[in-house]
């Protein structure tokens, strides 16, 4: 990106048309282009009423609210300006295009004002992601998770141990530099390992709860043998035809995907080849993709079908660790009701279906639902990246080699090894060596934000 001290400007609310289009401005010559656009610099933080204009030729383009926003008290930490606009195409380009012939005046590029929040210290890397993913929210409680670490469920930790990670190297440092001085007092690596000790433990706990797979959702792959009904199911769930539904074996050759909001909790539902053994090579593909999937889901629902002589089992190779396989006895519709019938069969983690009538579906959905509050932490979670994982684990790895140097006697090791925790941890915030990762992090933001 280029040098902060471009002045920037976007188009920061959503895709027109709408009722109103908030355009942004930011950086030195910020307050320069509101004036030249409305004629005054309101008064800070305050909406005003206001007449844009084109400044090249003085065209009134629109009636809007102007708002004025002098740094560092901005959320970029710079001088900042908004332009609440009629969210209209024409007036939109318009403004973009007045803005645009401005001296010194660029178009931002994607994330850039919150990087500019980032670099001003308005906000760490924890919450940088938050809000990425408050952005990106689908439910209710991606949306919790969210804002809770652009809130600092986790940076505002973080900070906490880093500061008492620095409290103890310095304990380390000065029993290491001035042994002999009296005023420093004794056993300091032994004071130090009882300020992070407790870390140890605090991190680890930190670690234990995934938020992960909150952000990403939980995986359902619906699988089973051909013409089980496998695609019906995957329709009715979706409230449309998603998939293709055929009487001949081998419809289904790639994985299609469906995102659910069940009870705030995202779902993706995998729609997969019937499993079989054959000499189509592109349904062998499929076949493989299936089975695939369902190794790596957290719930499959193996769906057989009711009039089947010999429902055969699962016949999967493996799932994921802590995955469950729920039988989905379908077409029951086809059955009658006397002796034998298949709801007689009804358990815990076997479901009776029709995806044709729609007999059963809400039950398994409701389950599905039951499931996923069990599945995901009621609490947030502090870890929701592998980025903040990996520094996390770094920064544990070091205190676990403090305590076995101070148990050695090596007390420069100790000071090294609290060192590398404190250096893990401001990476986590993005205090120190980030810049190779900014841009992965950025680029995934919209224009505007």
């Amino acid at each position: 990106m280029s040098a902060a001290r471009d002045t920037i400007f976007a188009l920061s609310s959503g895709r027109p048309p709408a009722a109103i289009a908030v355009v942004r401005v930011c950086g030195p010559r910020a307050g320069a282009a509101l004036a030249a656009l409305i004629g005054r610099l309101p008064r800070p933080r305050l909406a005003a009423l206001a007449r844009v204009r084109d400044p090249s030729g003085g065209e009134a383009i629109d009636q809007a609210l102007a708002l004025w926003f002098p740094g560092p008290r901005s959320e970029t930490g710079e001088d900042m300006a908004e332009l609440h606009v009629h969210g209209g195409r024409a007036v939109i380009a318009a403004t973009l295009a007045a803005l645009g012939k401005i001296e010194g005046l660029r178009p931002a590029e994607a994330g850039e004002f919150t990087r500019r929040a980032f670099e001003n210290g308005r906000m760490d890397l924890t919450a940088v992601e938050g809000l990425a993913d408050l952005v990106a929210a689908e439910t209710e409680a991606q949306r919790r998770q969210a804002f809770s670490h652009l809130a600092g469920l986790l940076g505002e930790r973080a900070e906490t141990w880093r500061s008492r990670l620095i409290e103890a190297l310095a304990l380390v440092e000065a029993g290491i530099d001035f042994p002999d001085e009296g005023d420093v007092p004794g056993e300091t690596v032994a004071r130090a390992l009882d300020l992070v000790r407790p870390l140890a433990d605090e991190i680890a706990c930190a670690c234990a709860a995934s938020g992960e797979r909150l952000r990403e959702g939980l995986r359902v792959a619906i699988a089973g043998p051909p013409n089980a009904g496998k695609s019906t199911l995957f329709n009715r769930m979706a409230r449309r035809e998603a998939a293709i539904v055929s009487p001949f074996p081998g419809t289904t050759r790639d994985v299609l995907e469906l995102h659910l909001d069940l009870g705030g909790y995202p779902v993706i539902v995998l729609d997969t080849a019937g499993i079989r053994e054959t000499d189509d090579p592109v349904e062998r593909e499929g076949v493989r993709r299936a089975t695939e999937q369902a190794a790596a889901a957290s719930l499959v629902l193996w769906v057989v079908d009711a009039t089947a002589q010999a429902a055969p089992d699962t016949g999967l190779v493996g799932v994921a660790p802590g995955a469950q396989v729920w039988r989905v006895i379908n077409k029951i519709d086809l059955l009658g009701d006397g002796p034998g019938a298949p709801r007689s069969r009804a358990g815990e983690n076997v479901h009776l279906v029709s995806s044709t009538t729609g007999a059963g579906i809400d039950g398994l959905i409701a389950a599905i639902a039951r499931f996923c509050e069990q599945h995901f932490s009621l609490e947030p979670a502090l870890v929701t990246r592998a980025r903040q994982r990996a520094h996390l684990d770094e920064a544990s790895r070091a205190l676990r080699g403090a305590e076995i140097a101070a148990k050695e006697g090596r007390e420069e090791i100790v000071a090294e090894q609290l060192r590398l925790a404190a250096r893990a941890l401001g990476k986590l915030l993005g205090r120190v060596d980030v810049e190779d990762i900014l841009d992965v992090i950025f680029r995934d933001f919209c224009i505007g934000k």
